[in-house]
């Protein structure tokens, strides 16, 4: 059938132009405009998850950054 596959899906990295498996989900949230409960995920793969964490940080968003297991994966 097409559009099925017997591959699981991945969770890639949430930086532009990125498509390499994450292993890190960077948990964050603008207090501007969002309540405490309010919480966004960006995935990152381990060459991005700095770069991610920074570009949040610098902004004085508070981040949490997790390492994915594999009981993560869809």
């Amino acid at each position: 059938m097409i559009g099925l596959s017997s591959e699981p899906e991945r969770l890639a990295c949430s930086r532009a132009g990125c498509s390499v498996t994450a292993d890190f989900r960077i948990e964050w949230r603008n207090p501007k405009i969002h309540s405490a409960d309010r919480v966004k995920v960006w995935l990152a793969c381990a060459e991005h998850r700095e770069y991610l964490e920074n570009f949040l940080s610098s902004r004085d968003f508070p981040v949490n950054v997790v390492q994915l297991s594999p009981e993560d994966a869809p």
